[in-house]
């Protein structure tokens, strides 16, 4: 029943994100493995309107940051403020407190905003005039960016790419969806018609079931495998972190399901490969397609 309503998900989604079901499907397998999401490309693709649609159809509150070289981390995750009346003061919530996130145009704050999200990203609380604040449930982030040879971004550093599950790549439309684009509805409006397909506590369940999908033996080997090949491969300046194959193992987890399998196939690696790997190996978001060819080339299945 679940792969019904996943199917549903990404059959509404692709009403208004025309041509590009691939990607939707490697975003949805992100949070089913209650990862965060960071999608890169030119502005007017249809990047904020992928966070917008997946909010909508999975029922979660929604909150956006707009990203600027002005914004601080008191914007993002709150602040204290002196209450008169009790004489004391008081945290008050920033809109990090909410279970879906967009930063829109992330790489464009400064290092110093940008770290506000990586206490929440990894262990789902912030930290603020010494005290521990939990995060809904679920809590994902998607953030979008612009490629880094744009004017004024602040390059992602390596500790914060590493925090997203997977990046993603819209890209243009074929011509067929943009004609479809042109001649059709406004997405705003489709937006707002879009009726909620899960709600939280549902997508909690489903990123529990992800977690038990069966991965044998020969299949964590190959993981292994591909993680070896990349600490050992001169093309690459690091390998493949513990973290990163566990990104790995998540991401196929929920490829499978997508699928509507029980048992985590090779295939489902590779499906997922360039999109989890890419931003850890390479800074081009446009070459995951093809890095993830090449390791797959290079690997054999065990």
């Amino acid at each position: 029943m679940h792969t019904d309503l996943l199917t549903q998900v990404l059959d509404r989604a692709s009403e208004l994100i025309l041509g590009k079901r691939q990607t939707l499907q490697l975003a949805l397998a992100g949070i089913l493995a209650q990862g965060h999401l960071l999608i890169e490309d030119i502005p007017g693709v249809g990047k904020t309107t992928l966070a917008h649609v997946l909010a909508r159809l999975l029922g979660l509150q929604y909150q956006r940051i707009q990203f600027t070289s002005d914004l601080l981390p008191a914007d993002i995750i709150g602040s204290a403020i002196y209450d008169r009346d009790n004489q004391q003061f008081r945290f008050h919530k920033g809109p990090v407190f909410t279970q879906l996130l967009l930063a829109d145009e992330i790489n464009r704050a400064t290092p110093k905003a940008q770290s506000a999200l990586l206490e929440a990203m990894e262990e789902q609380q912030i930290t603020a005039e010494g005290n521990s604040h939990a995060l809904p449930q679920p809590f994902i982030v998607i953030a979008t960016q612009n490629p880094a040879h744009q004017i004024g971004t602040f390059p992602l550093p390596e500790s914060q790419l590493d925090r997203f599950l997977l990046r993603i790549h819209l890209g243009y439309p074929d011509r067929a969806a943009e004609r479809e684009l042109l001649n059709g509805v406004s997405r705003r409006d489709l937006l707002q018609q879009l009726e909620p397909v899960l709600d939280a506590e549902r997508l909690l369940t489903l990123q529990q079931q992800v977690a038990r999908q069966t991965a044998a033996p020969a299949l964590i080997e190959y993981i292994q495998d591909i993680c070896d090949y990349t600490r050992q491969c001169r093309d690459y300046r690091h390998g493949l972190s513990p973290r990163a194959a566990l990104a790995l193992l998540h991401c196929a987890r929920a490829w499978s399901m997508l699928a509507g399998r029980s048992m985590v196939l090779p295939e489902d690696v590779q499906a997922v490969l360039g999109a989890v790997v890419a931003h850890r190996l390479a800074e081009d978001s446009a070459q995951a397609e093809l890095l993830g060819a090449s390791i797959i080339e290079a690997v054999a299945v065990p």
